[in-house]
């Protein structure tokens, strides 16, 4: 895990935001081996050699955040950003609905599970994209994003930038704007319960809520952070009681770990990320028992994470290999 050694090409995009790796241009500088020495020793200087051909720059996938939609002034502006400073760069803003209100709405309200599915198709769908792409994620696209590592990659991404993402999810619903009425509305439906049936295949939130509280109550109703996380506990092996089978999916720790890099962006003033720490794999302590409480609670960063140390979801592997950064 590390927080300055970040590759050159990262930083600089990092600066502006931006995922796409640039090619380097060092290689202009190579020496022209057909150098003629005797027109360098009368003073005729050699041609210049021809320039070694750039490749263009990565295709870049980009998912909005909560709240936002994928052709808004905000998203259009950035990508327009992107494209002044890698010119011919192709950029693909993740839509859940090509009408943009409706891929807004998709934010707050759906299954997840099959929102990922649907992003996957429209992935696999688009040419420039087939030999593998960059991808950025701004909140809970970032986590979806990631999602769409472990459960498809096909095509792969190389490098994953998230900014502001609940990768250990949250432990409270956002603030709403009083004008916010989406918001209003899935935070009021939330009411009845983030681990029913219902809000675990419609409100997007209650779909990575997790509840340091009710821990136990987390594994058994949620249908997508807990499973993307590989979270879920042993059980006994029917065929030999004396064993237990593990309920991890290796594909998700073998497709994290193929990233060239993982980058993860935490906003030190965020309010809606509870805990902020959560886009850094830090979450709330769970108390001993699972109605116990702990007060303050205490974060339980990255490397203390059982799903660091046992290396889940290969997260520790990119970290010994050095290709995680915390920004």
């Amino acid at each position: 895990m590390r927080l300055v050694a970040l590759p050159w090409s990262l930083w600089a995009l990092l600066s502006i935001s931006i995922p796409s790796i640039s090619a380097s241009r060092s290689e202009n500088a190579r020496i022209d081996p057909t150098f003629n020495r005797s027109e360098a020793e009368w003073g005729n200087p050699p041609p210049p050699p021809d320039p070694l051909p750039v490749p263009p720059p990565r295709p870049l996938v980009i998912w909005h955040g909560l709240g936002d939609q994928y052709a808004s002034p905000g998203m259009l502006d950035f990508i327009g950003l992107i494209k002044q400073v890698h010119p011919g760069i192709f950029i693909h803003s993740v839509r859940l609905s090509d009408e943009p209100s409706s891929d807004q709405r998709a934010g707050w309200f759906g299954n997840v599970n099959e929102q990922i599915a649907q992003v996957a198709e429209q992935i696999s769908s688009i040419p420039e994209l087939e030999s593998g792409f960059d991808a950025m994620g701004f909140s809970q696209g970032g986590q979806f994003l990631r999602a769409y590592v472990e459960r498809y990659n096909n095509p792969p991404v190389k490098n994953l930038i998230t900014f502001g993402s609940q990768h250990m999810g949250i432990s409270d619903l956002p603030g709403c704007k009083p004008t916010d009425f989406l918001c209003r509305a899935a935070k009021n439906a939330a009411g009845a319960g983030v681990y029913t049936e219902w809000a675990q295949h419609h409100l997007v939130q209650a779909q990575y809520f997790r509840d340091h509280k009710h821990y136990d109550s987390y594994l058994r109703s949620n249908r997508f952070l807990a499973d993307i996380n590989n979270e879920a506990r042993e059980e006994p092996d029917p065929d030999n009681r004396a064993s237990k089978q593990a309920l991890k999916n290796t594909t998700y720790a073998t497709n994290l770990a193929s990233l060239d890099n993982f980058v993860m962006v935490l906003f030190n003033q965020d309010q809606t990320v509870i805990p902020k720490e959560s886009a850094w794999f830090g979450s709330y302590e769970i108390p001993s028992d699972d109605d116990g409480t702990t007060d303050p609670p205490a974060i339980i960063h990255m490397r203390r994470q059982p799903l660091y140390k046992e290396d889940w979801i290969g997260l520790r592997t990119l970290d010994e290999q050095e290709k995680v950064f915390m920004v």
